[in-house]
């Protein structure tokens, strides 16, 4: 029954004629061993053709339509030849068997194949049905399709999230596994982006629609996975045409072995017999569908692992990672500034300082604000508004609060008004405050290094990585601790978008295998487009960056690069085990057909067994755990 459920109506179809022919035949057969079947062969014929109908008419088929399409030298094509040949030369329970057991193993890839494809679609199956929206007070049920930006949407527990939006009311636990691999819960509240594809699991949601389905999280995701099937690699296109010359060549080969020996010994039926168990063990459907089967499976384990690679090409040039190169911010680092340390003179408290420091720059929208902001509103700091603010360009602020004259800048502001100042040891952003020409302490605000980032970079090294680079627009200092708290081989700040790409364009001439980029800004967009394998940060990067990549990471955490890279490597060396597996065997088998040392039961033993262990081994690819 749970087999039963597993299979197709075809699949089904085809394991009851597998039944009924296999019943057939040992029947056949016990009425041969018993002595009961008459040795006549217009008697024995007609009988054996039943079990032979029953296994061979979809082969036939097949073989016909092909034929028809002028695809003339395909498996289905040689199974019938061969098999014509053992029922010509009275093998009639040869002929029954091969394509029997030949139908076994066609069964047995088609359940294989089947199972690959259900596991990936189960891993993508975010595609929302429907959206509820509410319009003139009350809620409708729409297409996705139809909802627009700015509209609200109302989910559910147990719903999908149809678009991508801010929460405006409600808390929630989100499933985002289909999006991240990552089994554990997300709280959302007011104010967070939820991405399309994510599951609600508590609380009832309403959320603003920020983007139309078309641009969706889940809409790029589809569109990367759909796309990613239609892009072959080498090793696939390199067995494509080594089946479209090779079954033809094989073909011409069972001929002149058929012809030549016979007309020197006049061993006609010996020969004609060699010929087609030749023919048998040469069918090509090992490499046919294994390889392009062991690449399916691999894009769908990066799948589950919330890294989508857009086709089977970039699996394989991400095999021979040898460099990989990283943006600094938003990459190996959150990409939001936070105040990490106050240094308060004995003058003021900390409290005082955040708070004069904030009051300055409260009327910015630069990011180092926005961080002072946060720090005082995190701390219960209450900040007044300036009464007058004068911006000092490359220096800083002079403002006016509380009738104190603040100055709020680098070192070269307070420098030049003649207050001395020591600077802290912290690496970061550095702001100096002083009121009414009195220093009164600093501030540091730095961009901190993501949670994951030091264990990335040991991935990397422990999959096989020879040098990690970072490049980055940041200052020197900030660059050089981010790139020492990490262990970075090598590293270049203050770069300009067409630095980074002389940069990379100078590390691609040293390389021995690919380069692989990983960025997640609009600046970032040509780089991933130049490196042999550009990884763009997918939950939060660019539009431009995502474009440009032939990898997305959807949760932007670095330590899924290495994760990547040892899903390519495990599947690369599937595919060239099927590959010196399958054309070994064959070539064993051939040679041993030549010599008559081997019949049509061992042949076809040998081919099919060959393409059901390189199938079982394909499949490896989908469970492998990185």
């Amino acid at each position: 029954m749970g087999l039963e459920m597993k299979l197709s109506r075809s699949q089904r179809r085809d394991l009851i004629r597998i039944f009924l022919a296999g019943a057939f035949l040992l029947i056949l057969g016990g009425l041969l061993l018993g002595g009961v079947l008459p040795s006549l062969w217009y008697v024995r014929l007609p009988l054996f053709l039943v079990p032979y109908a029953l296994v061979g008419y979809a082969v036939w088929r097949k073989a016909m339509l092909n034929l028809a399409h002028g695809q003339l030298l395909d498996e289905n094509f040689l199974m019938c030849i061969a098999t014509v040949g053992a029922l010509v030369l009275g093998e009639y329970p040869e002929a029954v068997f091969v394509m029997l057991f030949y139908k076994v193993g066609e069964l047995f890839e088609s359940v294989a194949v089947g199972k690959t494809r259900r596991s990936i679609a189960a891993l993508m199956d975010i595609r929302p049905d429907e959206a509820r929206v509410e319009r003139d007070g009350a809620e409708v049920t729409l297409d996705p399709d139809e909802v627009q930006v700015g509209e609200i949407l109302v989910i559910r527990p147990g719903e999908k999230v149809a678009l991508d939006g801010v929460v405006v009311d409600g808390r929630s636990e989100l499933n985002t596994l289909s999006l991240t691999g990552e089994a554990a819960p997300r709280s959302v509240e007011v104010g967070d982006e939820v991405l399309s594809g994510c599951v609600n699991l508590s609380g009832l949601l309403r959320l603003r629609v920020t983007k139309p389905f078309g641009e969706s999280t889940v809409s790029k995701i589809l569109e990367l996975v759909e796309n990613s099937a239609l892009v072959k690699s080498k090793a696939e296109n390199a067995v494509t045409k080594f089946a479209h010359w090779y079954t033809p060549l094989v073909v011409v080969g069972a001929v002149l072995l058929a012809v030549i020996p016979s007309i020197l010994t006049g061993n006609w039926q010996r020969w004609l017999e060699t010929a087609l168990i030749f023919l048998v063990v040469s069918c090509p459907c090992a490499l046919v569908i294994s390889v392009p089967l062991s690449y399916f499976g691999g894009l769908g384990c990066a799948s589950r692992h919330g890294v989508l690679v857009k086709g089977a090409n970039r699996l394989e040039t991400l095999a021979d990672a040898d460099t990989v190169v990283f943006d600094k911010t938003g990459t190996l680092t959150e990409g939001s500034f936070t105040v990490t340390a106050v240094y308060p003179t004995d003058a003021v408290t900390r409290a005082e300082l955040l708070g004069l420091c904030a009051a300055a720059e409260s009327n910015s929208n630069h990011p180092i604000a926005r961080s002072l902001e946060a720090a005082c509103a995190s701390e219960g700091i209450s900040v007044t508004s300036p009464s007058a603010v004068e911006e000092i360009p490359g220096r800083g602020l002079r403002a006016e609060v509380d009738e104190r004259l603040l100055l709020v800048g680098n070192h070269a502001l307070l420098e030049e008004a003649g207050i001395a100042a020591e600077p802290p040891q912290d690496v970061g952003t550095v702001i100096y405050v002083a009121a009414d020409g009195r220093f009164l302490g600093s501030l540091v605000i730095s961009d901190t290094v993501k949670a994951d980032a030091k264990a990335a970079i040991d991935g990397l090294r422990e999959a096989g990585v020879r040098s990690a680079v970072m490049l980055t627009g940041d200052r020197e200092e900030s660059a050089k601790a981010v790139a020492q708290a990490l262990g970075i081989d090598a590293y270049r700040a203050e770069l300009l978008p067409i630095d980074k790409v002389r940069c990379v364009e100078e590390l691609l001439r040293e390389k021995k295998g690919s380069l692989v980029f990983v960025g997640d800004g609009v600046n970032d967009a040509p780089v991933l487009a130049r490196a042999d394998v550009g990884i763009a940060m997918g939950a939060l990067g660019s539009d431009a960056a995502i474009e440009a990549a032939d990898v997305v990471l959807m949760d932007d955490q670095p330590t899924k690069i290495a994760a990547a890279i040892r899903i390519s490597r495990f599947t690369k060396r599937i595919v060239l085990q099927n590959i010196v597996f399958a054309l070994g065997i064959k070539a064993l088998f051939l040679l041993l057909s030549v010599f008559g040392w081997t019949n049509m039961w061992a042949a076809t033993f040998a081919d099919v067994g060959v393409a059901v262990i390189a199938i079982l081994n394909a499949m490896r690819t989908l469970g492998y755990r990185a």
